[in-house]
């Protein structure tokens, strides 16, 4: 399994580095309206890449057999443009959480500033995931999706609230401890986001599969292929 989330991290950022160059160079070079831009055009297939990874993760945690490669090329294909404008519109919100942080909470910190990003974050953590799991499982309408997450999440907020706290504790640990952290960086791009999303639908995918019976329906597919 280690090796698996190794190689799932690796295809996502392939993927995902683009856009967050360009982001980069929106933060910190006098092109950065522009770049923000490119930056977004550029995260058109990060929806469906984040697609493809939440569904091999939750074989992996079903124990079901797979091939990283043929799973998350195949899902990418599927879901690509069903998954693009989600996908550009989460990039967005947290490219905006960087900002915020970088430039108001951290430059002027209070309590006010803090609960203005954090809140937010929080509710974004908990309802993304199982948009991106229903994309990859469930052949519906986007707005179906985002409605039926939005329930499922706050449905079972427990589980919610913990699978999006487990989401960022990598990176949260990372940037605490900076710079003394930067060292470990390497090990961000190697399996920060599939070590992320791992923990996640570990909280996350009891209530979607009992919800929408995936692994049952899966099950029946596979005994009438047999």
């Amino acid at each position: 399994m280690f090796w698996n989330l190794i190689k799932l991290n690796l295809l996502f950022c392939l993927f995902a580095i683009p856009s967050g160059i360009l982001f980069a160079l929106s933060l910190f070079t006098t092109f950065g309206g522009l770049a923000f831009i490119l930056a977004l055009a550029a995260a058109f297939p990060i929806g469906g890449a984040c697609a493809a990874s939440m569904f091999c993760i939750s074989k992996m945690i079903r124990r079901d057999p797979g091939y990283i490669w043929y799973d998350f090329k195949r899902k990418l294909k599927e879901n690509l443009k069903q998954a693009a404008v989600p996908g550009i519109l989460c990039t967005a919100f947290l490219y905006l959480q960087v900002f915020m942080w970088q430039y108001f909470i951290f430059a002027d910190p209070n309590i006010i500033w803090i609960l203005a990003a954090a809140i937010p974050l929080l509710i974004f953590g908990m309802v993304a995931p199982y948009i991106f799991l229903q994309i990859a499982y469930i052949d519906i309408k986007t707005s179906q999706i985002v409605k039926n997450s939005l329930l499922i999440s706050f449905g079972h907020a427990g589980r919610s609230v913990i699978g999006a706290i487990a989401g960022v504790v990598i990176w949260a640990v990372f940037i605490f401890f900076l710079p003394d952290s930067l060292p470990f960086s390497p090990l961000l791009l190697v399996l920060g986001f599939s070590a992320s999303w791992f923990l996640t639908l570990l909280c996350i995918w009891p209530p979607v599969d009992k919800q929408f019976s995936i692994s049952e329906t899966l099950r029946k597919q596979q005994e009438g292929n047999d």
